[in-house]
């Protein structure tokens, strides 16, 4: 792992300039914070804004560039706006990150910084990423995944830095909340954000509001399940969900597992 590490150092320093495209999550956290040890004023971080990315994630990626004093853009990535985005179409993800890069290169380019990274790493190669090819496309650098770092690796070393991001649960933008096919519209990720936001408030960690129509199937951690059917938290969670907009609310009794949106798709599709 420490020579992961070392290797990860070796490639930001020989950039001299990079803008990291920031969401505050654990991976970009940690590349950031990597490479403006690095590259100190070399480095830039860009992070986009749009209806699927919640509030509570800006704030803290603009406070996070605060404390460390690093230079902090935000630009605008409207996904709705793009030709078929609300589809929801099998590479929505695809159609999202080339719009996004496009913009992040433009603000690379009027601060001249020669190169732009994203915090992917090697775990992601084993899921439906379609984004990961708009990534190769758009020329933009995976410096976490050419150094060999998976998500538990990021974790450690990002504790040894002093980060609070380690233990951060895993993010997605709302979209992925969507059923392949299912319109996406603001009011339907507002009810997701907001269903989302009350689990968060609630004391679950690691949730995911996934949304069918105006049914909402809920996914936790395997060993929290069984607290949504106490009494209290079922009848908060009922009501609230409904209040949100929902008309059915349900449990997956499989819990939280990363893209299990992506379990309809065809192999054809996840071999993209």
């Amino acid at each position: 792992m420490k020579h992961k590490f070392e290797q990860l150092r070796a490639e930001l320093l020989e950039k001299g300039k990079i803008a990291i495209a920031f969401s505050g999550g654990v991976d970009s956290t940690f590349l950031l914070k990597v490479a403006h040890d690095v590259l100190g004023n070399g480095v830039i971080a860009i992070t986009a804004t749009s209806c699927s990315f919640p509030k509570r994630e800006l704030e803290e990626a603009k406070a996070f560039c605060r404390k460390e004093n690093i230079r902090h853009y935000i630009c605008e990535s409207e996904e709705l706006q793009i030709d078929g985005f609300s589809h929801n179409p099998e590479n929505r993800c695809y159609l999202c990150k080339t719009e996004l890069f496009h913009k992040i290169w433009q603000l690379a380019d009027e601060h001249q910084i020669p190169y732009v990274a994203e915090a992917s790493n090697i775990d992601d190669e084993g899921d439906y990423r379609p984004g990961l090819m708009a990534v190769r496309e758009q020329g933009v650098l995976s410096p976490l995944r050419a150094a060999g770092l998976n998500k538990n690796e990021i974790r450690l070393l990002s504790k040894e830095l002093g980060l609070s991001t380690w233990n951060k649960q895993s993010f997605a933008c709302l979209s992925s909340r969507f059923v392949y096919g299912e319109e996406i519209t603001e009011e339907k990720l507002r009810m997701v954000d907001e269903a989302e936001q009350l689990l968060l408030d609630l004391g679950f960690r690691q949730v995911r509001v996934r949304i069918h129509g105006r049914l909402a199937r809920i996914e936790v951690d395997k060993e929290k399940i069984t607290r949504l059917f106490e009494a209290e938290i079922q009848g908060v969670v009922e009501k609230s969900l409904k209040k949100i907009g929902f008309s059915y609310i349900t449990v997956d009794i499989g819990g939280y597992r990363m893209g299990s949106m992506n379990d309809t798709l065809p192999d054809a599709a996840l071999n993209i």
